[in-house]
């Protein structure tokens, strides 16, 4: 029937109703059927995966910071050693006023902004909930002073942490380093596993050479925490590997008297055991005191170390780069053997100064009214410069560059510390690259003298001795004779030389004519020899700071300090059964006999004498 004019058909709407109930429950089983896949899923499938972003999201890493292994000298004396000191650090989730919280600690503690600034920049680093430091190695005082307020400083507390102390401050400061606190670089290229929870990494010195070693292994504690990430408890803890400890072949006692004979100069002074090639000395002076750099050294502090005449951030022991002066004679006299153009008793005549063919130009020696006639060993005995200016001719730049390489001048030793410079071994094609001129005659002859382009580092002439006295097997120089972990040691310092093939008997004869520098009846260092009864073989130098025209007169007290000339002396002892090298440098010292050569000496007797029969009669 029509439903317009208002009939209903109950047949029709029956039918309407019941295919809509059938679309509702096949709409209810579908979504039941899903739901149940879903849960099969979760329950089965995906068990592992939404049960670990649920422990996640309940358990927080705290890292375990390891602590650092100890420096030792060869003695078993503590270079670097951990002290446990009082830490004042902030939760920052648990301070409502953060700022305000800081500066009245700063008004309390009188911490400055600096302190603060660095604070700020390191919790931005840290996780909320992760103690972070503001002040450290707080006195008693201090401590006190933070103690009778803290009740009303929530989140803020007074901690006992390990932090690093160098014992002998300046005296080992550029070869032992520091550790201060990680920059924003150095943590984006330190593994961040390891490093997280610490604060400090090795800057300079050994503790950056062997970091890897020093730092140990992190861990960590799971701790179950709320849903405002706030530590309920610990659930489980993998405790920390401390570092290695290492020991190094350094000597603090000889170490001492070398700073000690540098007193009036800047310099350096490096000594070698020629038998293993362990460094027993490595003194740069000035030194500074490292242990500032481990809490935060204030900017005033360090724009002063920066800006001192006498730099003494420098390390001159591996960086400073010195012509070798008349040190590299004896090395130049063995090239000359080697290479058959003269012998060791060939006579040359010195007249006070030498001449090129057709020019008048004097190339003059130090000694005015010249030296007479010379063998090798009277020129090297004499320091005769024209000698060697002649002796420089006849071998020519090519064979004086090839020889002196093998020794190790104008690269690196490759000793165990970062920051090494190469030095400079000049050649044709050096300069032909670098200074874009042809090489000259005049410059072979001073390179003769080791002067002009040439420049070596202390440990360079050092390791060249060593070399020497061996010889001719050069050995590495290392600081590190063993690093003791938990499980195992590792001897660093055992090693091959390699050998140079050098001639055995003229090896001897330029020992010969070295060690009568000291001991001999005009040797330059002549009064190195009294009071020993021991032979040392050595060679005096001098270092030109500016270079004095023809017609002008070299003279000493007329000149300002800082332009006088650098005395350098190079010495390997005892003769008969070389045990030790030793390079020292004084800055503007002038004459390497009369400045240098004591503190060589002085070093090698130290040596001798707390070896067991030390003493090596003649």
């Amino acid at each position: 029937m029509d439903t317009r004019f208002g009939y209903k058909d109950p047949l029709l709407e029956g039918r309407i109703f019941l295919s809509r109930v059938v679309a509702a429950f096949v709409l209810i089983i579908v979504l039941m059927l899903g739901l149940v896949v879903r849960l099969i899923y979760l329950q089965i499938v995906g068990h592992e995966h939404y049960a670990t972003l649920s422990k996640d999201n309940r358990i927080k890493i705290a890292p375990l910071p390891p602590t650092r292994g100890i420096i030792y000298d060869r003695q078993g004396r503590m270079l670097a050693q951990n002290l446990p000191t009082y830490t004042l650090e902030l939760i920052p989730e648990r301070i409502e006023q953060i700022d305000q919280t800081l500066k009245d600690l700063q008004q309390l503690l009188n911490i400055s902004d600096e302190k603060i600034e660095l604070f700020n920049k390191q919790r931005k680093r840290n996780k909320a909930f992760t103690p972070t430091p503001l002040l450290q190695n707080l006195t008693e005082d201090e401590v006190a002073k933070f103690s009778v307020v803290r009740p009303y400083f929530p989140g803020v507390d007074v901690y006992v942490r390990l932090e690093r102390r160098y014992p002998y401050g300046e005296l080992a400061s550029h070869v032992v380093g520091y550790v201060a606190r990680i920059s924003e670089q150095e943590l984006k290229a330190l593994p961040a596993d390891e490093y997280r929870g610490t604060d400090h990494v090795g800057k300079i010195g050994i503790e950056k050479t062997y970091e890897a070693e020093l730092h140990g292994t992190a861990g960590y504690e799971e701790i179950e925490t709320n849903a405002q990430a706030r530590a309920i408890h610990t659930v489980s803890t993998t405790d920390p590997i401390a570092g290695a400890n290492i020991y190094l072949t350094l000597d603090v006692d000889l170490q001492k008297v070398a700073y000690e004979g540098l007193r009036d100069y800047n310099g350096a002074a490096v000594a070698i055991d020629i038998k293993t090639g362990g460094v027993l000395v490595f003194a740069s002076r000035p030194g500074f005191d490292p242990n500032p750099f481990v809490s935060g050294i204030s900017a005033k502090e360090y724009k002063a170390l920066q800006d001192s005449d006498d730099q003494p951030l420098y390390n001159r022991a591996l960086r400073g780069q010195y012509p070798p002066g008349s040190t590299a004679k004896p090395f130049l006299g063995l090239a000359a053997l080697e290479y058959g153009v003269t012998d060791f008793n060939h006579p040359l005549f010195c007249p006070g100064y030498y001449r090129l063919p057709n020019s008048e130009h004097k190339y003059r020696d130090w000694k005015k009214w010249g030296h007479g006639s010379v063998n090798m060993n009277e020129a090297i005995m004499q320091s005769c410069d024209v000698y060697f200016y002649d002796l420089a001719m006849a071998m020519g730049i090519d064979k004086m560059h090839d020889f002196m390489d093998k020794f190790g001048f104008g690269r690196k030793t490759g000793i165990d510390l970062v920051g090494e410079v190469d030095g400079l071994l000049p050649s044709r094609e050096w300069k032909k690259r670098f200074r874009k001129h042809a090489w000259f005659p005049g410059e072979t002859i001073i390179t003769g003298i080791g002067q002009g382009y040439m420049q070596a580092t202390p440990v360079q002439l050092a390791k060249a001795t060593a070399t020497l006295a061996n010889n001719g097997r050069e050995i590495t120089p290392h600081l590190v004779e063993k690093v003791v972990g938990k499980d195992s040691t590792d001897y660093i310092g055992d090693q091959e030389p390699k050998s140079l093939g050098l001639n055995k008997q003229n090896v001897e004869n330029i020992i010969t004519a070295m060690t009568n520098v000291v001991h001999g009846p005009r040797g330059t260092a002549g009064s190195l020899a009294k009071g020993i009864h021991y032979h040392i073989a050595g060679k005096t130098g001098t270092a030109q700071v500016f270079s004095v025209k023809q017609e002008e007169k070299y003279n000493e007290d007329a000149i300002d300090f800082k332009m006088r000339d650098h005395a350098l002396f190079v010495a390997l002892a005892p003769v008969e059964d070389p045990q030790i090298a030793v390079a020292v440098i004084a800055e503007h010292g002038g004459h390497g006999g009369t400045v240098a050569a004591p503190i060589a000496g002085d070093i090698i007797e130290a040596y001798l004498k707390s070896q067991k029969g030390g003493h090596h009669e003649r």
